[in-house]
């Protein structure tokens, strides 16, 4: 076992790892008081459901903005900046949300938090890809997943036991989390953008209009196989993302569960990714993304879906590992097929293209939910989030049977 781990510590480089223990120290912090961030807020604004939701949609809608920023950003003055000055502002944001107390304020914190989120997701993501060759990639960001939801394993459970004592403390420690992360890369990283990989004088010469385009977003644009499954991720993430950010909510408000025990749910999950998560990558990585993809985000949809029959602790656990083998499933197969698909000089911005996707996801899923909440029913949330997931699968599904005819015309 410990030969099996050397060996797999040196497949990677030193820098890797640094990530994978920063991932670790913040969200190990983080998620002590994210997924109770809305039962927080209620109590504090004693508002409708629709209305506090609204400041997820605020921070999500902030980060479609940011991440189109953080691209540009990436590619441009580097990976190390952008990820440094992310984690040192969310720490910041963290650390005032616990003096909050009006709307507005509230609104002014999650905008910060909205724009500093994007710039380490795609700066990490991009360096990440800058570091590990293809053929690495998938066990590369499966190993980041683990690590990631190890840490969401212990930050809910310990958040939601300092929760029901004081929410200061979790609040302390998610800002501690993020400014030990920030500090370490500063110190300890290096850039990994090789400013070298540019326009050619030959490509120049072969095509005016490249060195115009090489590397904008025009580019990416027009890249319409890889904008129809970003679009397609956007839908169908709206289903997930409704069930991390609305069932607390919905649990303690219609069925009495309390953050103490309801921060077990979102640590199976994690608990799940870590000790699943390679298995079902060494099965997935077997096979085309695109119908891996579907497979997981039919699986998300289920899970969503099934929320609407549960009115338990057990229930709601249940639809979490429903959940959890979609995202297993999905996740480190889209981050592969995202970096494969991007050309090295663009690498930023495919992913932020990508990651506005999930931003818009999470922007909707508020307010999706939380209309079909105030104006039909609760349980409408989950049917709602079914039919939308059911979408997305089908239309994944249908991209890859048009790009696998295309691939059979041009052979």
């Amino acid at each position: 076992m410990l030969y099996k781990l050397k060996s797999l510590y040196n497949e990677y480089p030193r820098q890797y790892w640094l990530m994978i223990t920063g991932i670790v120290i913040s969200t190990a912090g983080g998620s002590m008081i994210w997924p109770f961030l809305l039962i927080y807020a209620s109590g504090k604004l004693h508002l409708p459901l629709s209305t506090v939701a609204t400041l997820i949609s605020i921070n999500a809608g902030t980060g479609l903005f940011s991440s189109f920023l953080a691209g540009t950003l990436a590619d441009r003055i580097g990976r190390k900046v952008v990820m440094v000055f992310s984690l040192a502002l969310n720490g910041i944001a963290y650390f005032f949300l616990m003096r909050a107390e009006t709307y507005p304020q509230f609104v002014v914190l999650m905008i910060f938090i909205g724009l500093s989120n994007p710039l380490y997701q795609v700066g990490a993501d991009a360096m990440l890809a800058d570091m590990i060759p293809s053929e690495k990639r998938t066990e590369a960001y499966a190993i980041n997943r683990i690590a990631n939801n190890a840490a969401f394993g212990l930050g809910p459970a310990v958040g939601g036991f300092l929760a029901s004592t004081s929410y200061n403390l979790a609040f302390y420690g998610a800002s501690a989390g993020f400014i030990i992360y920030s500090l370490l890369l500063f110190f300890l990283a290096h850039e990994t953008l090789d400013k070298t990989i540019s326009v050619t004088k030959t490509d120049s010469l072969a095509d005016p209009t490249q060195g115009a385009e090489r590397g904008a977003y025009v580019r990416v644009f027009r890249d319409k196989g890889y904008m129809a499954f970003v679009s397609l991720m956007a839908v169908g993430l709206i289903a997930p993302t409704m069930l991390w950010i609305l069932m607390p909510v919905y649990a303690k408000t219609n069925f009495n569960i309390p953050e103490v025990q309801y921060g077990w749910i979102p640590t199976t999950n994690a608990l799940m990714c870590v000790f699943i998560q390679f298995s079902v990558t060494q099965i997935t990585r077997r096979y085309k993304t695109l119908p891996v993809a579907a497979a997981g985000m039919l699986i998300y949809a289920i899970g969503a879906g099934s929320v609407a029959l549960m009115t338990g602790f057990w229930g709601f656990w249940f639809s979490m590992v429903v959940l959890t083998f979609g995202e297993l499933t999905l996740v480190p197969t889209a981050s592969k097929y995202v970096a494969d698909t991007a050309p090295a000089d663009s690498r930023g911005r495919y992913m932020s293209v990508y990651w506005i996707g999930w931003g818009l996801a999470r922007t909707l899923s508020p307010l999706i939910g939380g209309f079909l909440n105030d104006n039909l029913f609760p349980q409408a949330i989950w049917i709602g989030g079914l039919l939308i997931g059911l979408t997305s699968a089908f239309g994944l599904i249908a991209l890859n049977s048009k790009t696998k005819a295309r691939a059979t015309l041009h052979a």
